[in-house]
């Protein structure tokens, strides 16, 4: 049987105000919140944006979502988890403080803020799935303990999954740096020393100092490498590259097996929401505003992560004329997320798109 997706037509033009709206009317139609009970404690996993990048769900959106829980007599907690690449996100500190710069204070969005710190054990399990890659996954306990999870994404392009959406929302942002680390371990990347120009700009960002330059050639030390990829993002000459006959594909099947994970308790008690607007190359990780790759889409809901990732790619590809993301990065096939995660039972591959109009009430 098809999956049901419901999606709003929305664009930036509309105005935050607008957009509220459509989302309200959209929260209201699709009942996608329904799963959330009388007293349950609602984690409400997204992303708040990198320094200098805008590309994430504003607060203002959030706080139309954590209304309707809280209108319901239940707890929502806005959270994200810890990065293993240099920067504000790093560590719980610096990160809760760049949330509440990017305006996510509880005065704004209506709940708390919670960036569980990995560093303490105690806030960390170890979920049991035995899957093909991943025997045993290290999340965040703070997602295994919620009664409810909202999952909200910024559906966007990525360098190493070909796009993101709540998929990879969930299996890589809900995961420990532990956990991020063994999703990264076979894309150790390479320099093609053709191209390398001697800039080092890489060197500057490795977290690990795994790259060093011999004859002004970037060169990168693969039993130190931690698969980041912050290298590659910041290489302005294409010269790194990953192998992704071996990396590329594991890294969406590990993901997708951390998703298993994150949900495995969260059976009828999760629900997913994917914003398709300001579409970027790259994800909101980026230290920089990138421009769009496809005009603005919408919103989706849904309570099938897979399908929900489906529709989304398939509205944008539609809208663009051309698989946007395979335009983006071509040596990325996104689909095989989709397709092994609806091999392990996470959702299906066929959908029913639902519109919600413009004049139904809410």
């Amino acid at each position: 049987m098809k999956s049901k997706v419901y999606f709003t037509s929305a664009r930036l033009s509309d105005g935050i105000a607008g957009i509220q709206q459509k989302l309200d009317r959209l929260l209201a139609q699709s009942r996608i919140l329904d799963i959330v009970q009388e007293n349950d404690t609602v984690a409400i996993k997204m992303h708040f944006g990198e320094v200098g990048n805008t590309g994430y769900v504003l607060p203002e959106y959030m706080r139309v979502i954590c209304e309707r829980i809280a209108r319901m007599k239940a707890t929502p907690i806005l959270s994200d988890t810890n990065t293993l690449y240099q920067g504000k996100r790093t560590n719980s500190k610096d990160h809760l403080q760049l949330a509440y710069e990017h305006g996510f204070r509880p005065e704004v969005v209506l709940a708390q803020v919670e960036i569980p710190d990995d560093t303490n054990q105690e806030n960390c399990i170890e979920i049991p799935i035995d899957k093909k890659f991943i025997k045993t996954a290290k999340i965040a306990k703070f997602y295994y303990d919620a009664e409810a999870l909202v999952d909200v994404a910024h559906f966007k392009g990525h360098i190493m999954t070909g796009f993101g959406g709540v998929l990879k929302n969930i299996g890589m942002g809900c995961a420990t740096r532990e956990g991020k680390l063994a999703q990264h371990s076979d894309v150790s990347p390479f320099v093609k020393a053709k191209q390398c120009v001697g800039c080092k700009e890489c060197l500057l960002v490795c977290p690990v100092k795994a790259i060093e330059m011999k004859s002004n050639v970037a060169v990168i030390d693969g039993a130190l490498c931690i698969g980041c990829a912050s290298c590659i993002a910041a290489c302005k000459k294409y010269a790194i590259e990953v192998n992704w006959e071996s990396g590329g594909s594991k890294i969406q099947e590990k993901m997708v097996e951390y998703a298993l994970a994150v949900l495995k308790n969260k059976k009828e008690k999760a629900a997913f929401i994917n914003f398709a607007m300001k579409i970027t190359k790259e994800c909101d990780c980026l230290a920089k505003d990138d421009p769009r790759i496809a005009p603005d889409i919408g919103i989706c809901a849904s309570s099938d992560p897979v399908s929900i990732d489906k529709a989304c790619m398939d509205l944008i590809n539609k809208a663009s004329g051309k698989d946007v993301f395979k335009a983006s990065h071509p040596n990325r096939d996104g689909t095989k997320q989709l397709t092994y995660a609806a091999q392990l039972g996470l959702g299906n591959l066929e959908y029913e798109l639902i519109t919600v109009g413009e004049g139904q009430e809410f």
